[in-house]
């Protein structure tokens, strides 16, 4: 077990990746700017660095950030000649606080477990924002929401560092000057909202799941986060089904992981998986998820329904046992709820498993042409597969050898040739 110094940074790089966005939130309140924000909350943590290790970690870890993090705030403000107006934005948040919890300290706010619910609930709104680019939202929710470091995001994107810390940068100075009030977004703007947040986390959770690019087919540090994300989110929106629908197929898809990669790191597709490796803790997790969202008693969305599609994965103890129609039905629904190119794709596949690979092909012919899929190497690999199971061979190389030219995955590029070459 570490001790001294190094008990001491462990300490904080734990308190940070649990309570920075509960700081973050907090500081965002105060000072309405998520870039200032986030700088005092990181300022901060550099003060716990040098301090910790030599004082010993504080009683209240989370409380002492947060009231360091306020010093550096009015210190900062001073220098930069805003103390005035900013001290008075302050002490109008502070005294709110007051009357609202009876106490101003921030050790007491940080304690109020409510009012950091919404701080957080409102951080993950601006955080996601739809005035932001896709790749702005991912990188700055995973900054300021998750704690993680610029270089621990750009590794598991593998971007450069430079580029993430591009985007975040933006992402902070665009939120500035539109003007995004620091707020949980009104009813009417709220189903709007939501969905760019959990498309977010999806991204996050499925560059994690299956990486895009690189020399790992899994990116775990991702995918934890993405549920860590997930059941925050789930806690703080929980009259939503589509949340709770989200979480639980993270929670299923997530159970495979052990059973996805070979001892040398190639990928297990799903039908070749030892079920016994399947995380059963995860798949129960899953199973409440989805009761949750369905006991809501409302309209079904397209995260329900993926969930629903995975628990059916899930039941089945083998591969044999795979209930086909009824996943083909569900992607039927989830076709008619968001029509897209890439759930037809997805739907041709348990079409086929259930009715033949004849039926399959003729889904993926339909959609073979759509500009969205042009690159997209799923559409090769797919329809490779199909084609091998109808014994045209030099069709199914062809297309193995087009879906390896595509993907930017060397775990799967080898895979894809290997195929290729089988046939």
């Amino acid at each position: 077990m570490p001790s001294g110094p190094d008990a001491a940074r462990a300490s904080i790089e734990a308190v940070w990746r649990l309570e920075s966005a509960r700081i973050v939130g907090a500081l965002t309140r105060l000072v309405r700017d998520v870039g200032l924000a986030e700088e005092l909350a990181q300022d901060a943590l550099v003060v716990a660095l040098q301090e910790w290790p030599v004082n010993g970690v504080p009683p209240n870890p989370a409380g002492w950030l947060m009231t360091t993090a306020r010093h550096r705030a009015i210190d900062r403000l001073r220098r930069e000649d805003r103390l005035a107006v900013k001290i008075a934005e302050i002490g109008r948040s502070a005294e709110d606080d007051q009357r609202t919890h009876g106490a101003a300290d921030f050790d007491a706010v940080l304690d109020d477990d409510a009012l950091l619910k919404d701080d957080v609930l409102r951080l993950i709104f601006v955080a996601c924002h739809p005035v932001l680019s896709t790749e702005a939202r991912i990188a700055l929710t995973l900054r300021v929401v998750g704690g993680l470091t610029t270089d621990e995001i750009a590794r598991a994107f593998v971007v450069p560092e430079a580029t993430v810390a591009q985007r975040i940068v933006r992402a902070k100075r665009t939120l500035a000057d539109k003007r995004i009030a620091f707020e949980i977004p009104p009813p009417a703007e709220r189903a709007a909202r939501l969905a760019s947040v959990l498309e977010v986390i999806y991204l996050i959770f499925n560059e994690g799941y299956t990486a895009t690019a690189g020399s790992d087919w899994l990116r775990p540090e991702l995918t934890h986060e993405a549920l860590r994300l997930g059941r925050v989110l789930a806690e703080l929106a929980s009259d939503e089904p589509e949340v709770h629908g989200l979480v639980a197929l993270m929670e299923i898809q997530s159970s495979r992981n052990a059973a996805r990669v070979g001892p040398d790191g190639a990928p297990v597709p799903l039908l070749e998986q030892n079920r016994g490796r399947w995380d059963g803790l995860l798949i129960r997790r899953g199973y409440a998820a989805l009761l949750r969202a369905e006991a809501l008693g409302k309209p079904v969305g397209p995260y329900v329904l993926q969930a629903a599609i995975a628990a059916c994965h899930a039941r089945a103890r083998t591969a044999a046992d795979t209930d086909w129609a009824a996943i083909a039905a569900l992607y039927g629904s989830l076709a008619r709820l968001t029509p897209t190119p890439v759930v037809e794709l997805n739907r041709a596949v348990a079409v086929a498993m259930a009715y033949g690979p004849e039926r399959g092909l003729e889904i993926v012919d339909a959609v073979a042409a759509d500009p969205a899929l042009r690159d997209y190497h799923l559409l090769p690999t797919v329809r490779g597969d199909l084609l091998a199971r109808l014994g045209r061979t030099d069709d199914a190389r062809a297309e193995f050898e087009r879906a390896a030219a595509l993907t930017r995955n060397e775990r799967e590029r080898a895979v894809l040739q290997s195929r290729a070459a089988a046939l």
